[in-house]
């Protein structure tokens, strides 16, 4: 790391702290050649392969413009567009590929958008599954309304001895 002012090659960590949205670190750095102090960012990169094999990087402004023509007319705030951006960001993140395929990125929209809006939803995977024809809408509701239905867990659910002896 060289220092702004001086250009020396060198510079001494003070105080680290990580970022209020958690995707980088904060490093406060003094040089020991003029004294002076001056601040990093790190974060680490993260990119997207588009379908034409171009990379660009992660952004989450993005993630959130195209959930937004999905979640046009509904009951769906800024605040809640800006969680599910995270939400896919750390679920990209937690692959542990610093390129991942924009199909992937989809994908992981996908869960968080469905928890948050079912018809934005269904707006959002009929264009990115291509949905063509009533058959396809179709059955995406059937899927929503069996996973409605089962209740989380419903696999483990145990079933009680009628008298109460085991």
């Amino acid at each position: 790391m060289f220092c702004p002012f001086c250009r020396h090659d060198s510079s001494r960590v003070v105080d680290s702290r990580t970022l209020e949205d958690g995707s980088g670190i904060r490093r406060r750095r003094q040089c020991p050649q003029c004294s002076k102090r001056f601040t990093t960012v790190e974060t680490t990169s993260l990119s997207v392969i588009k379908r034409s094999g171009a990379a660009e990087p992660f952004d989450r402004a993005k993630v959130i413009n195209g959930v937004r023509k999905a979640c046009q007319g509904r009951p769906v705030t800024p605040d809640d567009l800006a969680v599910l951006a995270q939400e896919v960001e750390e679920t990209v993140r937690a692959s542990g590929n610093a390129e991942v395929d924009a199909n992937d990125v989809g994908l992981a929209i996908l869960g968080p958008l469905r928890r948050l809006d079912v018809v934005a939803y269904l707006r959002f995977a009929s264009v990115y599954r291509g949905f063509d024809n009533l058959d396809d809408f179709e059955a995406a509701i059937q899927e929503l309304r069996r996973e409605e239905l089962e209740p989380e867990g419903a696999a483990a659910k145990v079933v009680q001895p009628r008298f109460g002896f085991r």
